[in-house]
């Protein structure tokens, strides 16, 4: 039975994983539809690599938040 669970374990997991993905790469095609509006078009290298350092610096920030917010909630259950 353990063995059960922790295939439906799994396999949640990697459902998550799916629809996460699924709802970054609709993300990633919004961001850089905005930043084209706002910068021109995307199609020089400086273009592209100010994309990337904005978009890591907010997924960095983002993580770290949320790794604060499970934290807290770890430590008052």
């Amino acid at each position: 039975m353990a063995l059960k669970f922790e295939v439906i374990d799994k396999i949640a997991a990697l459902l998550t994983a799916a629809f996460g993905l699924v709802a970054a790469l609709a993300w990633n095609g919004a961001i850089q539809a905005i930043f084209a509006e706002v910068f021109g078009e995307a199609g020089n290298i400086a273009a592209m690599l100010s994309y990337a350092v904005v978009v890591t610096v907010i997924a960095v920030l983002v993580t770290i938040w949320i790794g604060r917010v499970a934290e807290k909630a770890k430590s008052e259950s």
